[in-house]
């Protein structure tokens, strides 16, 4: 189990994340959701990208086992994005909460039917 450890711990906080994004109606908790999905995927990618005694690749006879920086660089640019998003989310949650005056899902939601039965009762 300890061999796999890094596994079980993408694994766990890629279930969390999935958990949080389908079952909480706060938008704020499900940008958190979002995150830790993220966190897992980066895992995913970055774990087997570096090995036990590898090193950076730089041609000298005194190395003969080396680590692969493309997962490394993949993952900063991912985590770039990553934060885009976020920053994106956030802004967008503030909005709503301005638009509608709560960021929970289900109020919002039942906000917008409510405004179009308004709307489809004052078109009859």
């Amino acid at each position: 189990m300890l061999a796999h450890f890094t596994n079980v711990i993408t694994v766990f906080l890629m279930v969390a994340g999935l958990f949080i994004i389908t079952a909480r109606g706060n938008l704020i908790k499900k940008l958190v959701g979002l995150s830790l999905f993220q966190t897992s995927v980066y895992l995913l990618y970055i774990t087997p990208g570096k090995l036990i005694g590898g090193t950076a690749p730089i041609l000298s006879p005194a190395y003969t086992v080396y680590s692969n920086p493309l997962p490394h660089v993949l993952i900063l640019t991912a985590i770039v994005v990553g934060v885009s998003t976020l920053a994106l989310g956030l802004a967008l949650t503030v909005r709503i909460r301005e638009a509608y005056g709560s960021i929970e899902e289900d109020e919002i939601l039942a906000l917008d039917h409510s405004v179009e039965d308004d709307e489809a009762r004052e078109s009859h």
